[in-house]
This record gives structure tokens, sequence and C-alpha cells, in this order.
């Protein structure tokens, strides 16, 4: 749903603006100090980036999903580790406190997550626990107003300078499954919370991600988010939605860089006395990623506005996860092949966007994990 297109178009035009003139500029210089530039986190804040999601009366933007879709296919047409600094606050990191957590802790760290005040980040994944998230075994015990957390987490996006984290955690040792789940705010200067090195990744350079280790680290209580315990399991769910088709959108920002790259240096670069683009096999291989960019971004856009209508979008979430996730992949793979030889070096942008797209067939819930919540809700549908 668009409340105010005039309005929404000069939010576009301007973050397009951003994209074009400052953060593709500096992409190599991401790449290479493997951080972002602390001028242009700034400026991401006074745009209000980091509260693209999050509602005007606690300091956001208020997108509506299909607003935050358009949005976030602009912010994909640059580096995607740009995007992950100030993704988690709009996602995860805050929609669970937005939710399911008490007045008090939305107005606590709602709105200062929303001016990137604070850098939130979502503690679920363990070092046994991925895609079988119920099996965690980080654990709460209760000790007087007090909870104390032991256990560690893998792959934390923001991990290395988090501010506060959303932290899910058994209380219930007796109960195996997602029931027995609590989920935690936890502050980042809180004693007994340790982090990792930063890990050396394939790609993604600047997006930052580490372990972190919980020793006998005391959470007050009124720290449970929403107050009740058995509940993290259920508001983690509850925020997948949202965040698929916001990565969803995001692929499909990427595949159209990775197109207009392919396209313009086709147009360049002669072989045979003719340009490459006038190669009927190099026009497939362009023809096929822009049907299949095309195909992203009319899905993303219907899931979007049916979420906003008021829909159960769960199975569509994940049909735009799995085909946008895979198509991006699919998009960097032929744009190495337009490329040739140049399209594996360094100095060519493809080169980086082929090992930085591989991600997004990971997290957020893998293809495979993707195409189980599919089958299952349709089953479940017409049973």
């Amino acid at each position: 749903m668009i409340r105010d297109p005039e309005l929404l178009d000069q939010l576009i035009d301007t973050i397009s603006r951003f994209v074009r003139e400052r953060l593709i500029p500096n992409e190599a210089r991401l790449a290479e100090e493997d951080a972002v530039p602390v001028e242009l986190l700034q400026e991401m804040k006074e745009m209000g980036l980091f509260g693209l999601s999050i509602p005007e009366e606690y300091g956001g933007l208020g997108l509506t999903m299909e607003e935050e879709a358009l949005v976030a296919m602009e912010i994909g047409k640059t580096s995607p580790a740009f995007r992950s600094v100030f993704g988690t606050n709009n996602g995860i990191g805050a929609q669970g406190i937005l939710i399911d957590g008490t007045p008090e802790q939305k107005a606590r760290y709602v709105p200062r997550l929303a001016t990137g005040e604070l850098l939130s980040s979502f503690c679920l994944t363990e070092p046994d626990s991925g895609s079988d998230a119920a099996s965690l075994r980080t654990t709460a015990v209760r000790d007087g107003d007090h909870y104390v957390l032991n256990g560690t987490k893998r792959f934390i996006t923001n991990g290395p300078e988090a501010d506060v984290f959303t932290v899910m955690a058994r209380t219930d040792p007796n109960h195996k499954g997602a029931g027995g789940i609590t989920a935690f705010i936890v502050e980042g200067d809180t004693p007994g919370l340790k982090r990792g090195p930063s890990d050396n990744k394939m790609g993604q350079k600047g997006a930052h991600t580490c372990d972190i280790i919980f020793e006998d680290c005391r959470v007050p209580a009124e720290n449970i988010i929403g107050g009740q315990e058995g509940q993290g399991f259920k508001t983690a769910m509850k925020v997948l939605d949202r965040g698929r088709l916001h990565i969803s959108a995001v692929c499909v920002g990427v595949a159209e860089r990775l197109v207009e790259e392919s396209l313009n240096y086709a147009i360049e670069r002669k072989q045979f006395g003719v340009p490459l683009a006038d190669h009927q096999l190099v026009q497939a291989m362009l023809a096929d990623s822009k049907t299949e960019a095309y195909a992203g971004r009319s899905m993303v856009l219907d899931a979007a506005r049916r979420k906003d209508a008021g829909e159960n979008v769960s199975t569509l979430a994940s049909c735009c996860k799995l085909f946008c996730a895979e198509m991006v992949g699919r998009v960097a793979d032929r744009a190495v092949q337009v490329h040739g030889g140049a399209g594996y070096m360094a100095e060519y942008a493809v080169e980086r966007f082929y090992r930085d797209v591989r991600l997004f067939r990971i997290y957020e819930g893998t293809t495979q994990i993707q195409q189980l919540v599919i089958a299952r809700n349709m089953v479940r549908e017409v049973s």
C-alpha cells in the first residue's frame, strides 16, 4: 500500500541519489577497509534509514511493506553491507519489541533504534542450532529478579558493534521444543556478554558478524520481551514475513544493478569487431537476467501489497525469498560470464557481487527451509 505517492517518490529519489552519488563510489573502500565509513553511517542516520519500518510515533518513517520493498530495491543497487548495518534495526532487531514488547520496552528502546543511536542485533543461531532453531541450547535460569544466561550464539550480524541484542534462550529445560524458548532484551555492556573475533567471510565485507558468548550473564526479568516466558520462538516467527520480503526486495535491487553492469559492459566491449551486445548468446544471457529480475520485482510487490491488506503472507514471503535469493545468484553468475575474464577480476563490481549474493540463499531461512515452509503450508491449507 502506497499512502502518498508524491512523498514516496521524493524519498526514493533521495535514496537513489544517495546510493548513486555516495555509496556506489565507496564500494571498493568498503570492501578494502571492511567497514562502513563513519561519515556515510552518519548520513544514513540523518536520512532516517535506521527507522524505515519503525512507526512514526517512535520516530521512524513508518513505511508500509510495499513502500519498504520499493526503498529496499533502491538500496539493493549497491553493496549489501551498506544495508546490513541498518537493516537489523528495521527488521528482527526492532520488530520483535514492536510486536510483542511491553509499553515500557518500546518506549525505552524503539525511538533510539529508529534514530540509529542504538545498533541492534538478533541472537538465535548457535553452533549446533541453525535451521533447527527450536533446538537451541542457550539457557536462562531464574535467579530472583534476574535471569542468568549461558551459551553461545553464532554468525550474529552487527555482533561486534551492537548496543542491544534480542536473545533467544531456553527458560524451560523440560520443554525441548519451541515452547520452552523466551526472548530477552540484553544490552551490549551487560557483564557476562562477550564478543568473539569478527568472522572472516567469503563476501559482504563491511557487514560484521561474530560469536556472542554469554557466561553467567545476568539480565533483569523485566527484559523478557512481552514479560512472559515461553513466547520467544513465536516472537521470532512473527517477524519473519517482513524480514523475508525485505531481503527479497534487496535481492531484486542487486539483480537490477547486475543487469545494468552487464548491459553497459556488453555495449562497450567489442569481440570479433562488434559489441558483445550484438552477439545472440550474450543477448540471451541479458534477456534471461532482465526477465528474472522483473519476475522477482513483481512477486515481492504483490506479496507486500497483500501483507499491507492484512492477508497472511507466510507462504508468499517464503516463495519470494526462495525465488529471489536463487534468482540473484543466477543473475550474478551470468554477469560474470558476460564480462568474461574481466568478471573474475576484483576491479569489476560483478566479481564482488558474485561473492556477496551467495549469502542471500542462507540467511533469513535457507532455500531449503523456504521449500519446507511453502510445502507444509500448502498441505496444511488443504487439510
